[in-house]
């Protein structure tokens, strides 16, 4: 029997994302977000919901782009703080001991020690309710070499992205290997 939690922000996997921008004096922030994930093939396309107080709001509109930074499970504590801090007075790359870097393709800053970076040019802003989502078409996506495997595809083993529980806002690593999607279901018959 199932029982019913009522409407709640309960979706897995939800990732833990670093939403990389410029403010208007081209100062450097990341916030972290979770409510975030690829919404389009063609372009590709990624969208993440901010609240309009957010300092990360206001600096996306200003500049029209932002980044996408994946962490892995060894950068927790990061990704943490640039969610419970605000980059108005802080300096988050400087407190956090991250790098800032200016993106090549999009007006917006990628933090270097996270292995992928997805850069992105914002498409359209849709208000929700307490949330806007932007929607970035993903111009780049950089991954380092070290996380690729031998085909040159990321590793998921090896990028070791973080998971949010929402409900008991917990942080996860990723589980075990389950099969090869669009191959495991013709099992079935």
């Amino acid at each position: 029997m199932k029982k019913s939690l009522g409407a709640k922000t309960i979706l897995y996997p939800t990732p833990a994302l670093a939403i990389g921008s410029y403010d208007k004096d081209k100062k450097p922030n990341v916030m972290t977000a979770a409510w975030g994930g690829i919404c389009c093939s063609k372009p590709p396309c990624v969208a993440v919901s901010i609240r309009k107080a957010r300092y990360t709001y206001g600096n996306i509109l200003e500049h029209k782009a932002f980044t996408v930074n994946i962490p892995s499970v060894e950068h927790v504590e990061a990704i943490d703080y640039f969610g419970i801090t605000s980059g108005r007075k802080k300096d988050k790359f400087k407190a956090a001991g991250m790098t800032p870097v200016k993106s090549e393709k999009v007006d917006a800053p990628y933090i270097e020690e996270f292995p992928v970076i997805l850069e992105c040019k914002l498409l359209q802003v849709v208000e929700l309710g307490v949330h806007f989502q932007f929607i970035g078409e993903i111009i780049d996506v950089m991954v380092d070499e070290d996380m690729l495997d031998d085909k040159g595809v990321p590793d998921m083993k090896k990028i070791k992205p973080i998971l949010f529980a929402p409900e008991i806002t917990a942080y996860y690593g990723i589980g075990e290997f389950l099969g090869k999607a669009f191959s495991i279901g013709k099992n079935i018959s």
